[in-house]
């Protein structure tokens, strides 16, 4: 299945908040990469957006050069990194990209309680 252009409902001109969940690691094919791009493309168009990479997704963010991590810094998405499934899997956060923070999960419960924001898990 190939993956979609992201389709943004009509918010009569104010952004939309974003909250997208990655759970897969960036090597899981190509939606997973493509998923990271939606991101760039939602900021890119005005939106607020934040990435939460749990699970798997937090292998995305180890090392200092992480192409994808660095292009969703550069379009302004905010990047988060679980702190369970970060220590889950011994990643101290000096492992991670500078452009993440540690986050627990009740920044996701948080986010996805605001008026407006939209969340969608891959």
């Amino acid at each position: 299945m190939e993956a979609q252009p992201v389709r943004t409902a009509d918010t009569g001109g104010a952004a939309a908040s974003y909250l997208l969940i990655e759970s897969k690691g960036t090597w899981a094919g190509p939606n997973a990469g493509t998923f990271l791009l939606d991101a760039v493309a939602l900021a890119e168009a005005g939106h607020r957006v934040r990435v939460y990479l749990v699970e798997d997704g937090v292998l995305g963010a180890v090392g200092t050069a992480v192409p994808e991590i660095e292009r969703l810094a550069e379009a302004g998405v905010e990047v988060l990194v679980d702190d369970f499934s970060a220590a889950q899997r011994a990643l101290a956060p000096t492992r991670l990209s500078p452009h993440v923070r540690i986050a627990g999960m009740d920044s996701v419960a948080a986010a996805l309680a605001e008026d407006g924001c939209r969340g969608v898990w891959h």
